[in-house]
């Protein structure tokens, strides 16, 4: 989550991509910005019309064979923890997931903020860095799974941290908070999604 915002300007447009945002108030202004971009949006989460959007998700990866983003530590965290989400997709799909993630020298971090956020600084340098592609097996167990995703949350943490060490900055950690509850619920609400 902390390492969203510069994503867009990364991607290869000649390419489409397909970026899961939740539908409260913090998710659609993010999609706002992602469209500005030429992204498309498939609009839901694991708290608000998730079989809607797993649909979605499955449909563009499989029937138009196109990339889909999703944003591994979910809607309220905590950060740098990767759900199993990603790992279904990959699973039933066959395609391979493949972490993205950057630094850059000049930003400010949000450290109220339960996910720490990365805001760059303009006319700054910076680092994009890749996973290797991880494929998951189809008949793979619910252990496999987790050490799938163990693996790869591991993998994007590390190239997040030297990025940031390569950088000259403070590497970002893990983080133990998540999204006040209470503030997630009230948004949720006030979407009319609860």
């Amino acid at each position: 989550h902390g390492r969203a915002t510069m994503i867009p300007f990364f991607w290869n447009k000649k390419h489409p991509l397909n970026a899961l945002v939740s539908v409260h108030n913090d998710g659609m202004l993010m999609a706002h910005l992602l469209q500005n971009y030429g992204l498309k949006i498939i609009g839901g989460s694991t708290t608000f019309q998730a079989q809607k959007a797993a649909i979605e998700l499955l449909s563009t990866i499989k029937e138009k064979n196109e990339t889909i983003a999703i944003i591994p530590d979910g809607p309220i965290g905590p950060s740098m923890k990767m759900n199993l989400s990603p790992l279904y997709f990959a699973q039933k799909s066959g395609k391979p997931i493949v972490g993205i993630t950057y630094s850059t020298q000049r930003a400010h971090i949000f450290k109220k903020s339960w996910d720490d956020m990365m805001f760059p600084y303009p006319f700054n340098k910076g680092i994009l860095n890749f996973t290797k592609p991880f494929y998951i097996p189809k008949d793979a167990t619910e252990k496999e799974l987790e050490k799938y995703r163990q693996e790869i949350e591991t993998a994007l943490r590390t190239i997040s941290i030297n990025a940031d060490v390569e950088l000259g900055r403070a590497p970002v950690l893990p983080g133990s908070k998540i999204k006040k509850k209470k503030k997630f619920i009230k948004e949720l609400r006030k979407e009319k999604c609860l």
